[in-house]
């Protein structure tokens, strides 16, 4: 099976059609991918017996710390990291076409949100300025150049100057879509220190408090965030350096995936073991868009899954690293 012909598949991928592409990917991975056919030798599996979706077997998303994945043979154009905590190992997620995950990234926000190009985006990313290889950097800078607009830009610890650009937006251009992307300790912070009316300001938060404050749940961070901002609901992101595809919420912490994603859930004591829906268990995510790499990841994020699709981030395993792109939830 050729790459190219699952790369155009992807672009186009309907629900009706997710299955049997997802499964000849599985396929392509577990024969051009060692470490998953490593992975499946060493649990029995053999290619054939894979006749559903819920008989593939997920990846550990800690082999992204251990391991060089890679699907086929190709030269490293770029490599994500991920922002960990201080003396922890941090995932490593090789990058065959930086072009291609921004080409994935905007259908995706497009698919929920519309054309980028009538939006003005403000980035408030501070804890991941300061670093190399964050792909949700990337992914920002994109946006803010597809948009097309003037208004859009970057923002480190400048609140005052970014207030004064919000409000100078809603007063002169009231009709431009804004969209504010920000880390949750710095919206946070932002709120605090300046309680203003947002309006229409669509603000969205990527999780995480990188160590910088108190981790608190979402629906306290969201509330705190409704109070200040003068707004009825605060929409969210999930991604990681492990997926190039994200899911998004437009309220209550409710995530609906993009069309190259779904999401699963397994037993919490038996990781090859699915779960029911509308029960907690792990999150097994499919990611068609990492086909150079590995599409099936088993997450260490707890959550629910719902029949639409749908699905919430209730917290994280025991014992296991804090991500710094996902609140705890307690």
């Amino acid at each position: 099976m050729q790459r190219s012909s699952l790369l155009e598949r992807i672009k186009t991928v309907k629900d009706q059609h997710f299955t049997a592409l997802t499964l000849d990917i599985f396929r392509y991975q577990a024969e051009n991918n060692p470490v998953y056919w490593e992975f499946l030798k060493l649990l029995g599996i053999k290619q054939a017996e894979i006749q559903r979706i819920e008989d593939i077997p997920f990846l550990p998303i800690e082999l992204f710390k251990k391991y060089e994945l890679q699907s086929g043979q190709w030269s490293v154009q770029q490599t994500f990291t991920s922002s960990g905590t201080t003396g922890s190992a941090t995932s490593k997620h090789l990058v065959r076409d930086t072009a291609w995950y921004l080409e994935n990234a905007r259908r995706g926000f497009e698919y929920f949100y519309g054309d980028l190009k009538e939006f003005a985006i403000l980035a408030l990313l501070p804890s991941y300025l300061e670093r190399q290889g964050s792909s949700l950097i990337l992914m920002a800078q994109d946006f803010i150049e597809q948009s097309q607009s003037s208004l859009g830009g970057f923002y480190l610890y400048n609140q005052e100057e970014l207030v004064q650009h919000l409000q100078n937006i809603q007063q002169e251009q009231p009709a431009t879509k804004v969209l504010l992307l920000g880390v949750s300790f710095a919206l946070l912070d932002l709120a605090e220190a300046n309680a203003i009316d947002l309006g229409n300001v669509i603000i969205m938060e990527t999780g995480g408090m990188k160590g910088r404050r108190e981790e608190i749940t979402r629906t306290e961070l969201h509330q705190r965030l409704k109070l200040a901002f003068h707004q009825e609901s605060i929409h969210s992101e999930y991604g990681m350096t492990e997926l190039f595809s994200q899911a998004y919420s437009k309220g209550a912490g409710l995530f609906l995936p993009t069309p190259t994603m779904r999401v699963l859930t397994r037993e919490i004591t038996d990781p090859l073991q699915l779960q029911s829906e509308q029960r907690t268990g792990v999150l097994n995510i499919i990611d068609l868009a990492n086909l150079d790499t590995i599409s099936f990841i088993a997450t260490e994020d707890l959550g629910k899954v719902y029949p639409d699709g749908s699905f919430e981030i209730l917290g994280r395993l025991d014992a296991s690293d804090v991500r710094g792109c996902n609140l705890m939830v307690i």
